[in-house]
């Protein structure tokens, strides 16, 4: 999901930064995209009715960024958003 949506990105120059966030307790978000002056995070899980809240520290350190949680169910709109 992730190389798909790199590669709809630069097919389309829409440009981003990209991250992994984890922190030392093992809290952890599988991509961070910084675009627009804003953080967005993105959770992947293979089950659509897997659900997960954002990590405590990431809600307290960036209490104006995104998370969303992707799956099966909702891919296509994350790889072409």
């Amino acid at each position: 999901m992730f190389v798909e949506r790199l590669k709809h990105r630069s097919y389309s120059s829409l440009y981003a930064n990209m991250y992994f966030w984890r922190t030392y307790d093992r809290q952890e978000i599988d991509l961070v995209e910084e675009h627009g002056g804003k953080l967005h995070g993105y959770e992947f899980k293979w089950l659509e009715n897997k659900t997960v809240p954002a990590p405590k520290n990431w809600v307290n350190s960036y209490p104006d960024a995104s998370f969303k949680v992707i799956n099966m169910g909702n891919y296509q709109d994350f790889i072409f958003d």
